[in-house]
C-alpha cells in the first residue's frame, strides 16, 4: 500500500509504540519516517502505549517506565518535533480506558482472537495458553487509542494493518448502532452524516516490514535481530555481517529479492548505485555479499549519525522529557475528553461534564 500524499492539513493522525525498549530501524522505516513527513501538514498525536506493555511485562513496572522515556528520546532523535506533534502517555488519558471498555461490548470475543497480528505475537512470544486476559484486550485497547482522537489515518507497518481493520469495524458498528448511520454508507461519509468516528485508514510506508538481521523474521528487539539508532558503525557492521543469504561465491548469480537487497534498496539512496549492485549481484559479476554488507552498513551509519547527535541532547535529562510528555498529555486529553463526551452522549451515558487537569 503506497502512502497517501494528498492528506489535507485538517486531517488528524494517531499512531505510536508500545514501550518495549529502544526503537530500531524497523520502526523508523516502517512508521516513524512517515510520521515525520506528516507532522508538517497534519494534526499529529503519538501515543506511548505503556498500558499495553503490561500485557506481557506486568512484573516489570520500573523497566516499562524507563522504556517510556527512552522511546521519547528516540522519537525526538528521529525527527518528531514536540512543538508540532503531541507525544503522550496512554495511561495519562483516562478516556482511552473508558472507550476500551465500551468498545469491548461491540466486538465478539472470537472476532478479537482471529486477529492475525495477535496470533503472531502469541507465537513469537511463546505465550501458549498462559497469556493474561489483558493480552487479547489490548487489541480492543488499540481501537480506543485510535478512535479516542477521531483519527483519519494511522501510519503503521504492514503487520499492524489487522489492528486498523478491527478499529474500522468498531467505528462503523458504533456509528451505525448509536448515530443512525446506514450500513450502506460509504466509509468516507460517516462523519458528515453524523457519526462520532471517522473510519480511519492504515497509512503504510514504502517499507511496510523490514526484515531483521537474521534475514528471516521482522526486525525485533525480542528476536535479537535489530539495529538500534544508538548502534555505533562497528556494531552496525557486525550485525549486518550475520545476515545470511545462502550464496556461496561472488561469481554465483544471486537473488536480488533476498533480505540483503531489501537493505540495499532501503538504505542506499543513490538509485544508480542500487541498480548497479543489482546487476552485478544477479549476474555473478564478482561481487561478494561481504562487500555489499559493508556498503549498506556505511549507509545506515550515515543515516543514524544525525539521529544520534539529536538523541545526545536529551540524554540524562528526564525532566525535559517529562515536560514534553506533560504538554503532550494535556493536548491529548483535550481531544480525547471531547470524543468521550460525544460517544457517551449518543450511547446514553452522558450525565455530567468533567475536566482533566494535572497537578
Amino acid at each position: 500500500m503506497s502512502p497517501d500524499t494528498s492528506a489535507p492539513a485538517t486531517q488528524r493522525i494517531l499512531t505510536g509504540d508500545t514501550p518495549t525498549g529502544q526503537l530500531h530501524l524497523g520502526h523508523y522505516v516502517g512508521s516513524v519516517r512517515r510520521r515525520v513527513e506528516l507532522q508538517d501538514r497534519c494534526e499529529c498525536y503519538f501515543i506511548i502505549a505503556n498500558m499495553h506493555a503490561y500485557t506481557t511485562r506486568v512484573d516489570k513496572p520500573a523497566e516499562i517506565r524507563r522504556d517510556c522515556l527512552e522511546i521519547v528520546r528516540d522519537h525526538l532523535a528521529m525527527g518528531i518535533d514536540p512543538e508540532r506533534s503531541a507525544i503522550f502517555l496512554q495511561t495519562e488519558v483516562p478516556a482511552i480506558s473508558e472507550l476500551t471498555y465500551l468498545f469491548a461490548m461491540l466486538l465478539p470475543f472470537n472476532r478479537v482472537m482471529r486477529n492475525p497480528t495477535l496470533k503472531d505475537e502469541m507465537r513469537v512470544k511463546g505465550l501458549g495458553d498462559s497469556y493474561s486476559f489483558g493480552f487479547p484486550l489490548y487489541a480492543v485497547g488499540q481501537t480506543a487509542d485510535i478512535l479516542a482522537f477521531r483519527a483519519h489515518a494511522v501510519p503503521v507497518g504492514e503487520d499492524q494493518v489487522p489492528h486498523i481493520e478491527l478499529t474500522r469495524e468498531v467505528a462503523r458498528r458504533f456509528n451505525q448502532m448509536y448515530c443512525g448511520i446506514s450500513d450502506q454508507a460509504p466509509d468516507q461519509d460517516h462523519e458528515k452524516l453524523g457519526g462520532v468516528f471517522p473510519i480511519p485508514r492504515a497509512d503504510v510506508g514504502t517499507i511496510g516490514r523490514l526484515v531483521g538481521t537474521d534475514g528471516e523474521n521482522k526486525m525485533s528487539k525480542s528476536l535479537n535481530n535489530a539495529i538500534f539508532i544508538t548502534d555505533t558503525p562497528k556494531q552496525v557492521k557486525k550485525k549486518l555481517g550475520k545476515l545470511y543469504t545462502g550464496r556461496q561465491s561472488p561469481t554465483d548469480p544471486g537473488d536480488v529479492e533476498n533480505a540483503l537487497f531489501e537493505y540495499v534498496r532501503t538504505f542506499i539512496t543513490d538509485p544508480e548505485r542500487v541498480r548497479e549492485l543489482e546487476r552485478a549481484y544477479s549476474t555473478g559479476d564478482d561481487i561478494g555479499d561481504g562487500h555489499i554488507k559493508v556498503e549498506v552498513a556505511e549507509a545506515i551509519s550515515t543515516l543514524l549519525e544525525p539521529m544520534q547527535q539529536r538523541r545526545a541532547e536529551y540524554e540524562g535529562d528526564d525532566d525535559r522529557i517529562l515536560e514534553i510528555l506533560r504538554a503532550g498529555c494535556e493536548k491529548a486529553n483535550a481531544i480525547a475528553e471531547e470524543t468521550l463526551a460525544m460517544a457517551k452522549e449518543v450511547a446514553g451515558m452522558g450525565f455530567f461534564s468533567r475536566e482533566i487537569r494535572y497537578r
